[in-house]
């Protein structure tokens, strides 16, 4: 038992701490980086998502809560669930919690945003100017405003998740 929290514990720190720090880029550098570079900066995203980033950070996101998840189970059943009513038990459900809505929103909002962007973005070559294309374009920036909006919700509830589990044990 003593080697498998070992490796759920690595699991949780490395994957969690690349899944917070590729949300923490994305939204402090890259994303006003992108916005700053006007149509160009487009590109860059659409090479993340060639290179796989928008499909890589839900799975090193779910790993991290399974290993987590399964912390969890460990930690509360060794203590017949007294454990999950005192502070450390407290700490990490709120970090649980946040994290777990954090993925939800970052998958199903930010992700999903972002994509339907892309795929309009990539459409608009087909169109000439007019109504089509302009309702087109208004549609892509409704998109990207409502992707950089949830990015930042996800970034501040992975900052809650990770600022609970590192006190957690001292509350």
């Amino acid at each position: 038992m003593q080697a498998a929290v070992i490796v759920l514990r690595l699991v949780h720190i490395i994957l969690g701490v690349f899944w917070v720090g590729a949300i923490f880029f994305f939204v402090a550098f890259l994303q006003p980086s992108v916005r700053d570079a006007g149509p160009d900066g487009m590109k860059v995203v659409q090479q993340l998502i060639r290179r796989g980033y928008l499909n890589l950070l839900p799975v090193v996101a779910g790993l991290t809560m399974l290993a987590g998840l399964a912390l969890y189970w460990i930690d509360a059943r060794a203590m017949d669930g007294a454990w999950m009513a005192s502070g450390v038990g407290r700490g990490f459900t709120v970090g649980a919690v946040a994290a777990i809505v954090g993925f939800l929103v970052g998958f199903f909002v930010m992700r999903a945003s972002t994509v339907r962007a892309i795929a309009l973005g990539q459409s608009l070559a087909q169109l000439a100017e007019g109504p089509e294309r302009q309702a087109r374009m208004a549609e892509i920036d409704r998109l990207r405003r409502r992707a950089a909006m949830s990015s930042h919700w996800v970034a501040g509830l992975l900052l809650i998740a990770v600022a609970a589990m590192a006190v957690a044990r001292y509350v």
